[in-house]
């Protein structure tokens, strides 16, 4: 997430992902960002998945890389 300038926090409840370039509206940091977390989804056989903090499934925690595109494309405001 470095390579792509967004910062990232691990905390107690899951992973901070900030992108300091865009404005945000709702947490501390006054920029765009999401708290990552990582659970079953039964849809998928119970498989563990990574989500935004609004509910919305990201990608299988096994899939990394297109975890990353994911947030790093709705925290840069792509297709807005």
């Amino acid at each position: 997430m470095s390579a792509h300038r967004l910062t990232v926090e691990l905390t107690s409840r899951g992973l901070r992902v900030v992108n300091p370039d865009v404005p945000g509206c709702c947490d501390e940091s006054g920029s765009a960002s999401d708290l990552v977390t990582c659970r079953a989804r039964p849809e998928d056989f119970g498989n563990a998945w990574f989500w935004t903090s609004w509910g919305e499934p990201i990608a299988r925690a096994d899939r990394i890389t297109d975890a990353a595109v994911f947030i790093r494309g709705y925290l840069t405001g792509a297709g807005r």
